[in-house]
């Protein structure tokens, strides 16, 4: 049977360049489960895989769509599927690697079957949102659905939004409707997840935000703000500096902010990886173990 690797790990962890470094050991390719390196105008703010890094190893899934383009986890499963099928005609493993839970998982198992909503539902949820803001959804959803709201990714709207939509349109929480059966794949699934102590992965993060700066940053949110009404650029690395073209903050609070919001946004993927108890821990330098378990008779 062939075999899909996913690499997984909080933001920050090092998975591109261990997933690198295991394509290149297995002679394959590999797929991104991030979805905010979906947009070809967002690198620097993603930490995507440089031009150096894509040459090391093929990548699928990054800079693929544009931030106007409508783009969710259904038609991420439809497509990463697809491709799947014809790369296992040629590769007996294939890797997975990115930071979006949902994305991941609607891979490995499938995605749930959610309720329609109506109109009026939605309009109701986007009157709360333009009146509120972000924390007005993020309240609603911690009120209404509380195990949802300790995985999601807070700082996104959309996913805030669609969670409402189906608590008022149903009565019940989103969560409910997250416990379908999983989707029988007709491939092998080994999931690992980089392991990092909390104190070092900090200053993981906070050295790479200070690199992204040093990179360009600035200038790359500041040629999106035209555009910053568009929920694929409400995300940590571009809002911040947003409110800093607004007059909102000085450009050092802007970095602390991207700083901290990073470092929930890592928490809270640390939350969602515990849950699963399909993922095995590893280290960053284990590329070599993960090599033998996942093809032994090619390291026999």
């Amino acid at each position: 049977m062939k075999t899909l690797i996913v690499i997984a790990g909080p933001t920050a962890s090092g998975k591109t360049a261990f997933a690198i470094n295991l394509a290149k050991r297995l002679s394959t390719v590999i797929l991104s489960a991030d979805s905010r390196q979906f947009y070809k105008e967002m690198s620097i703010g993603t930490a995507a895989p440089t031009e150096e890094e894509l040459e090391q190893a093929k990548h699928y899934f990054v800079h693929h769509i544009s931030i106007e383009d409508k783009y969710d986890v259904a038609d991420y499963e439809r497509d990463a599927i697809q491709l799947m099928d014809e790369l296992f005609k040629t590769h007996d493993q294939v890797i997975l690697t990115g930071g979006s839970s949902l994305f991941i998982d609607a891979v490995c198992n499938g995605i749930d079957a959610m309720p329609d909503t109506t109109p009026e539902i939605r309009e109701k949820v986007g009157k709360l949102y333009h009146k509120g803001g972000l924390q007005a959804l993020q309240n609603e959803v911690q009120r209404l659905d509380p195990d949802y709201f300790s995985i999601v990714d807070q700082q996104n709207p959309r996913r805030l939004q669609r969670a409402l939509e189906v608590c008022y349109q149903t009565g019940r929480t989103f969560s409910s409707f997250r416990q379908n059966k999983t989707v029988a794949r007709d491939f092998d699934i080994k999931k690992y997840a980089l392991l990092w102590n909390r104190q070092e992965l900090i200053e993981r993060i906070d050295k790479r935000v200070d690199l992204m700066m040093e990179q360009g940053l600035l200038e790359e949110a500041k040629a999106l703000y035209p555009k910053r009404h568009l929920n694929a650029l409400n995300t940590v690395g571009y809002k911040e500096l947003f409110a800093y073209f607004d007059g909102q903050c000085t450009i050092a609070e802007a970095v602390e902010q991207i700083k901290i919001h990073t470092r929930q946004y890592a928490k809270r993927q640390m939350t969602w990886l515990r849950r699963d108890t399909s993922y095995q821990w590893i280290l960053s330098n284990d590329v070599e173990e993960v090599a033998c378990q996942t093809n032994p008779f090619k390291n026999a």
